[in-house]
């Protein structure tokens, strides 16, 4: 049975004694056990919500998702009709910078930046290596943003 290494949360074989992602020294007693998801989707956009009822929904999920040990949620906040990005997009970022700022969730990546280039989407990927085969990487898809919890 596979475990998650305790310091950067990648799955290991059962018997492991050193992850092989970060190296640490693994004990079997120590390690927690592999979520059956590892990531999921929140669309924000489903039923055309207010703001508000859409922010409200955002802190919901996150906070379940935490809950259930899920790692990564990709949220589908739309771009806006105006071209401009829209208010909930807007809105959901300023939500997720300031989650981020009081260390509520690790990080967030805005959409058109979830690219295998970029900084943190590489250390994202190091740690939950499963990432890799996200349909939305290298897409510049202004229209979600993909948060680490």
């Amino acid at each position: 049975m596979e475990k998650l290494c305790e310091v950067c949360g990648n799955e290991q074989p059962a018997g492991q004694t050193k992850c092989r992602y970060c190296g640490t020294r693994l004990q079997q007693d120590n390690m927690l056990p592999v979520p059956e998801e590892v990531h999921r989707i929140v669309n924000l956009e489903l039923g055309r919500p207010t703001t508000a009822a859409a922010l409200d929904r955002c802190s919901r999920e996150l906070d379940k998702a935490r809950s259930e040990g899920i790692a990564v949620i990709t949220i589908i906040h739309g771009y806006g009709a105006s071209g401009q990005g829209g208010v909930i997009r807007k809105e959901c970022r300023k939500l997720l910078e300031f989650y981020k700022e009081s260390n509520t969730i690790r990080n967030y990546i805005a959409g058109e930046n979830f690219s295998r280039k970029a900084g943190p989407v590489r250390a994202l990927l190091r740690r939950l290596p499963s990432m890799a085969h996200n349909k939305n990487l290298n897409k510049t898809n202004k229209g979600i943003t993909v948060v680490e919890l």
